[in-house]
């Protein structure tokens, strides 16, 4: 559709993503991204409720009880979490404010969506991550024989590797990797903050081959991304959430435990940090390895691994998790501790 056959919708949209966030608010392209993924679920869920193409849509289907109907969706059709509906929300005030500022017309419909109030009671999602052995599995269920599967392969250890952000994967190019020793790759984070993180000598020949077995491209090869599609073209976090559901599923024959966590792509850089924090690594630098803005997003992690909670208790209380020894309660009570210790 031409510029000029946009509706109104239309026209906002594309001034909202190409001039107002990046250039007006400054926001970075991880957060326009977010916005995007927002708007792109309300209009995919508009022209279904609406009945009506995508193309069609104008400023008077985003009604409020539409915008209600779309948060009612999220949370039971797509199980989305109390937070995620609010960020969905979010995003979706800040692209009514900008329709109203310029469209006085639309005012009083857009003042209702405006007004949608965020939803309380949210909580703390426990963190799901995958265990070195399920993190094996989910590698072995790779199949390499073929030039997408050595994609897929290298894509997944690389997330493990790093611990990066999927977007951050996704954006990196040939010449953000150095394969030399010591080899190493360039991420470019949250708040266009750039880190290093170094790579196992095994990650960097699987990042060599598949550089050699890229999709012929016109452009420097140097600005080629690293990870594509079949086709060449960019690979999105959509397909990479279908790529890790799909091998998951395979993984589970080898690692049952996986059929009872809810994992998505994130769930790789927790699987880093947890296993960082294993191994002993102090929280200051797993937070420059992950790019955190602060040790108190590091240091959920340690509240999440249950063997690190069994570690401590281990060393506050040596035999707490001894195996359980017979013996019975003093009838004074003088080895009250104790008998606790031992059931």
């Amino acid at each position: 559709m031409s510029r000029s056959a946009q509706t109104a919708l239309g026209r906002d949209l594309v001034q909202f993503f190409e001039d107002y966030l990046p250039a007006q608010r400054g926001l970075s392209p991880h957060t326009i991204r977010s916005y995007r993924d927002a708007l792109v679920l309300l209009l995919q869920f508009t022209t279904r409720d609406a009945k009506r193409p995508i193309e069609r849509l104008d400023i008077t289907d985003l009604t409020a009880e539409r915008v209600a109907k779309f948060l009612a969706f999220l949370e039971s059709d797509r199980d989305n979490g109390i937070a995620t509906r609010n960020a969905r929300l979010g995003a979706i005030h800040v692209f009514a404010r900008f329709i109203a500022a310029h469209r006085p017309e639309h005012l009083g419909s857009l003042q209702r969506i405006i007004g949608m109030p965020f939803k309380h009671g949210a909580r703390e999602a426990p963190i799901e991550y995958l265990e070195r052995g399920e993190m094996d599995a989910l590698l072995r269920s790779i199949d390499r024989s073929t030039r997408l599967g050595r994609r897929d392969y290298a894509l997944f250890a690389l997330m493990f590797n790093t611990g990066a952000r999927v977007q951050e994967i996704l954006d990196l190019r040939v010449r953000d990797v150095r394969l030399d020793a010591p080899s190493q790759v360039r991420l470019l984070g949250k708040g266009n903050k750039t880190r290093v993180c170094p790579l196992w000598p095994v990650i960097a020949r699987l990042l060599r081959g598949i550089m050699a077995e890229g999709v012929a491209s016109p452009e420097d090869p140097a600005s080629r991304l690293l990870f594509t599609n079949a086709r060449g073209r960019p690979l999105t976090r959509y397909g990479v959430r279908y790529l890790l559901r799909r091998y998951l599923k395979k993984a589970a024959q080898l690692a049952p435990t996986l059929r009872d966590k809810r994992l998505h792509p994130h769930s790789l850089r927790h699987s880093t940090a947890v296993a960082l924090l294993k191994a002993g690594v102090d929280f200051a630098t797993i937070s420059q390895w992950l790019g955190h803005a602060g040790l108190n997003t590091t240091m959920r992690y340690a509240r999440a691994d249950i063997e690190l909670k069994r570690q401590a208790l281990s060393q506050v209380f040596p035999d707490a998790l001894a195996p359980p020894r017979g013996g019975r309660l003093l009838i004074d009570g003088s080895d009250l501790v104790g008998w606790l210790r031992r059931i």
